[in-house]
């Protein structure tokens, strides 16, 4: 008899429980109906809504863990505040039953949502008043089983995007969920997740959502129900946890499996409901292999052949230029606002967007970006259609970046047009291009001494490498935007300004600056994750190293030291034949040694007579792994970004410090005009300069051709001499004032073509490469100086790049005064010094 007059802790009167109003029901992110789910509690702190809940008894609600424990302790319950019933939060103050907690329970070996256990029990500090809107719901037995592909729901006031809070008058929403089988959802998320982390799906976890993504639960939704109904009755199956992201493709959420927790709940609540769950259960849907699931695709950047771009959008407004943008969802387009201002004043409805295939759909709505100025990187508008347009192969949208999107250096990128202006008629392979590293990127057209940011950080610029286009292409005054390539679909990575000269924009504003933004607006653009992520170990460096007077010079990163081709590093051809090497000074001037030039044709210098070839690089599938200089001029496919042509330009002007009536003595330098201003890029930026007097017992490098024919780079370690022991390389009043020594190591075999014109170059403490010195004629070993000639030079070249402070590395060995023995063969030495060699030459003899 006892049993029945006093029941056991966990039961009540069932049937009680998980009842809700039979209704139909909108599927996915609608507002709910006053009075459907009369469980949902709604959990504040401090007067704001945090948190979901779910009411379980007359005293007790159930939420998660993490909504109530902060830096690893839980809060007092008089910090929190349960209303009961309520619809909406605009309206709170007329609505619902308000509830003090007076205990707060969590499972001891709670820590992180992600670790499990996240699950809270709430007391009450007065009992709720049953009513119509106020309702139990049933809980699941241990044993209860919800299958894999079960409809669900799951309620709550959360963003109804990532970023984007639920809008007046933030009424109660409702998603239909599906349930994931526990292999599915691991699979799905170990699956290229962010930074390759992955989440270890543990027992007592619950997933729910779709592949596709689209419907989820959000931040704001933590704690809430997740229920299921069976046979009339709703169970609540899961507690809203965590998840990547929210509505995200191959992400669905994951939720507390309150069934794993039936005991923990028996022992410290009175009165819970636990059915025995109807019969027949249906059956699971099929299982997926734990490491083979099958991936949702992304609905948007699929491009059915190259260079047909599905998401091209013109804006066609009365008495307006066309304006081209991209289409961001079914209904919104994207494009620069300056092509749209001063246009309020027209009717807006005889805009209209012509899309491919000519399809034609009027405007509706114009909405700026909200930190809009002319600045290029802000000058960003959404263009909304009046009507949705069905998604084909041949019409779609191309995808945007969330904010930490990492483009992988090295990944394929192509150019599109961007505002104003009629259809280019372009060579599609000339628009290919590859994106750079972000320390290129920063160190050539960012601030001195930046830091440049890793994966994870927003960039603030990105760049592109692409290959010169013909002289017959100008695009002066065009805005391109930079479409990049990631596992076959792509994205819009940035926008540029207009160029101003005919060559394209190296540098782009990244569009994920924008992304809540255009969340914010569209609530439909296909924001996707990151999905290449192969860049290895390599990361770039954090500091960019001073810059000269006109910008940056001498850049080699420490990771491409073993097999980039020097980027300065010229090959100047006569037209009667003969190769010589020169150093790029500037993006128009190449400086090279007096006798390269006068073995050539010098006759009628304004003529196309030399060219200078600076190598390009190949990029294999690892951007970091096996960087070789390409002497790829010529070939077929060479106009592809995999092999890049070299980068060519005529000489239109000879000057020497003699051509300016000077009175310089030393005539061994040549500066070379250039016919147009080389751009710079990794593959062509100019050396920095020295000035002043020559370094010497400084550890530098000589840099020339091994072999002339073939001429491959060759880089050799030396030492600068002192003045003293500069002379034993000839008589002292042969020496040229000023003139540079070196002296090879011993270990070394291999030096630089005697003739070919080798550059000394020494590397400040900070990584940038200074040219010292060019080779005299028929000499391995003596270099006339270039800080000699800083007034020449400067005076010539104004964007030359000097460094007026620097370190090099001093000479780590000892040297003697004495000329050294393996060069005083080949010298001529001073008379004082054969004295001093006399006396070992008669003690030998003894």
């Amino acid at each position: 008899m006892l049993p029945a007059l006093y029941p056991t802790p966990g039961k009540t009167q069932d049937l009680e429980c998980g009842r809700s109003r039979p209704q139909p029901r909108v599927v996915g992110g609608s507002d709910a109906m006053l009075g459907d789910w009369p469980w949902q509690v709604s959990l504040h702190k401090y007067g704001m809504q945090i948190c979901g809940g779910s009411l379980i008894t007359e005293s007790w609600v159930i939420s998660a863990a993490h909504c109530v424990v902060e830096n690893g302790t839980v809060s007092p319950p008089e910090e929190f505040l349960v209303v009961l019933g309520l619809y909406s939060l605009d309206l709170i103050q007329y609505q619902g039953q308000y509830r003090n907690i007076t205990e707060i329970l969590i499972p001891s070996n709670y820590t992180m949502p992600h670790l499990g256990s996240d699950i809270a029990l709430l007391r009450l500090a007065e009992p709720a008043n049953l009513t119509e809107s106020v309702q139990t719901i049933c809980l699941p037995q241990a044993n209860h089983h919800f299958p894999q592909g079960a409809s669900c729901w799951a309620t709550g006031w959360g963003d109804i995007q990532e970023k984007e809070w639920l809008p007046s008058p933030q009424l109660l929403q409702e998603v239909e969920l599906r349930i994931v089988g526990e292999s599915t959802c691991q699979c799905l998320l170990n699956s290229n997740g962010p930074f390759n982390e992955t989440v270890q799906l543990l027992p007592g976890m619950l997933c729910a959502g779709f592949k596709e993504g689209k419907k989820d639960t959000c931040q704001g939704d933590s704690g809430g129900p997740l229920v299921c109904e069976e046979a009339g009755q709703w169970f609540l199956a899961g507690i809203t946890s965590f998840g990547h992201g929210c509505a995200r493709r191959n992400r669905p959420g994951i939720f507390t499996a309150v069934a794993a927790y039936e005991d923990w709940i028996r022992e410290r609540v009175s009165g819970a409901s636990f059915p025995e769950q109807p019969e027949p259960v249906t059956p699971d849907m099929p299982e997926e292999p734990p490491n083979n699931c099958t991936l949702a695709l992304p609905q948007c950047g699929s491009a059915p052949r190259p260079g047909y771009w599905p998401w091209k959008a013109i804006i066609v407004a009365p008495r307006s230029n066309p304006c081209h943008g991209v289409m961001v969802s079914e209904n919104w387009v994207l494009a620069p606002a300056s092509c749209l201002l001063g246009l309020q004043d027209l009717n807006i409805s005889n805009w209209e967007v012509i899309l491919p295939n000519a399809k034609s759909v009027p405007v509706i709505q114009v909405t700026l970006n909200n930190n809009h100025t002319l600045h290029y990187g802000y000058d960003l508008a959404l263009v909304k259609l009046e009507v949705s347009v069905n998604l084909t192969e041949e019409t779609r949208p191309v995808c945007l970046p969330q904010s930490y999107h990492y483009f992988v250096p090295g990944g394929h990128c192509h150019l599109a047009q961007w505002g104003p202006g009629v259809p280019l008629s372009v060579n599609n392979s000339l628009l290919e291009a590859e994106m750079m590293t972000a320390w290129w990127c920063y160190c050539l057209h960012g601030e001195e001494l930046e830091e440049v940011p890793i994966p994870g950080m927003n960039p603030r610029i990105l760049c592109a490498d692409y290959q010169e286009e013909e002289k017959s292409s100008c695009w002066f005054g065009s805005c391109w935007s930079l479409l990049c390539q990631e596992s076959g679909t792509w994205f819009l990575a940035g926008v540029s300004a207009p160029t101003d000269s005919c060559l394209r924009p190296r540098v782009f504003s990244p569009v994920q600056l924008h992304d809540h933004w255009m969340r914010h607006v569209t609530l439909t653009a296909y924001l996707e994750d990151q999905l290449a992520w192969n860049w290895g170990t390599v990361v770039d460096e954090r500091l960019c190293p001073p810059k000269a007077d006109y910008g940056a010079c001498g850049l080699r990163p420490e990771v491409w030291e073993k097999s980039n081709p020097w980027p300065w590093m010229s090959e100047v051809h006569g037209t009667r034949g003969g190769a010589c090497i020169g150093s790029l000074v500037s993006p128009g001037w190449v400086l090279a040694a007096t006798h390269c030039v006068s073995r050539m044709d010098r006759k009628q210098k304004s003529q196309e007579q030399l060219r200078l070839l600076y190598p390009k690089i190949e990029r294999r599938e690892d951007p970091f792994a096996g960087l070789h200089s390409s002497r790829s001029s010529g070939l077929p496919g060479c106009n592809r970004v995999r092999t890049h042509c070299q980068v060519s330009r005529s000489v239109i002007s000879i000057r020497s410090p003699n051509s300016m009536g000077s009175n310089h003595s030393n005539t061994s330098l040549v500066l070379l005009k250039l016919e147009t201003k080389v751009e710079s890029s990794p593959s062509a930026l100019p050396v920095c300069l020295h000035s002043g007097p020559a370094p010497t017992e400084t550890s530098c490098w000589v840099l020339g051709w091994k072999d002339i024919s073939n001429r491959v780079p060759l880089a050799v370690p030396v030492s600068i001499l002192s003045p003293e022991r500069c002379h034993c390389f000839c008589k002292k009043n042969a020496l040229p004032s000023g003139t540079i020594c070196v002296q090879y190591s011993k270990e070394i075999e291999d030096r630089p073509e005697m003739d070919s014109g080798s550059s000394l170059l020494c590397q400040e403490e900070t990584g940038v490469w200074v040219l010292v010195g060019l080779s005299l004629k028929g000499s391995q070993q003596l270099f006339a100086p270039v800080g000699t000639q800083y007034s020449w030079i400067s005076q010539i070249v104004e964007e030359a790049s000097f460094m007026t402070q620097f370190r090099f590395s001093p000479v780590l060995e000892e040297t003697s005064g004495l000329c050294p023995p393996d060069l005083s063969s080949s010298a001529i030495l001073p008379k004082a010094a054969l004295l001093l060699f006399l006396p070992l030459f008669l003690l030998l003899r003894l």
